[in-house]
């Protein structure tokens, strides 16, 4: 993800789950392929290096478990706690249960509710136009 409105609909519409390392923030996209989105802050790391090391590693993690994470979702990756040092493995494990457990609950906030829908009190009328 690159344009600034994908990630507003994302945190505007999507499910959010936090982990030890990461909060994942996620939300449908209407396509088939799942995209990756980064927020990593520069009040929290000053260093231009540090923060490509950790966008490296997130970004590797995705890739390599990009086969056990839900479909045609937008997911944002951001860091959940400050001057993280990521570990790679750890990174993988987390994502995959993170990025489950926030589809699960973007799910469950779009289906419809379990109680029916009141019936119309009269039957609709058919349209007539005059001529028959």
């Amino acid at each position: 993800m690159r344009r600034a409105g994908d990630f507003r609909r994302a945190y505007a519409e999507g499910s959010r789950a936090r982990g030890d390392a990461l909060m994942v923030v996620l939300c449908g996209n209407g396509g088939e392929a799942t995209r990756l989105g980064l927020s990593v802050g520069r009040k929290v790391w000053k260093s231009a290096v540090r923060r490509n090391r950790v966008r490296r590693i997130l970004r590797e993690a995705f890739r390599l478990e990009y086969a056990q994470l839900p479909g045609g979702c937008d997911l944002i990756l951001v860091p959940a706690r400050p001057r993280l040092e990521p570990e790679l493995g750890a990174i993988r494990r987390e994502l995959v249960a993170l990025a489950r457990r926030a589809h699960e609950r973007w799910v469950a906030r779009r289906a419809p509710s379990t109680t029916p829908a009141e019936a119309p009190a009269e039957p609709l009328a058919e349209p007539s136009d005059g001529a028959r």
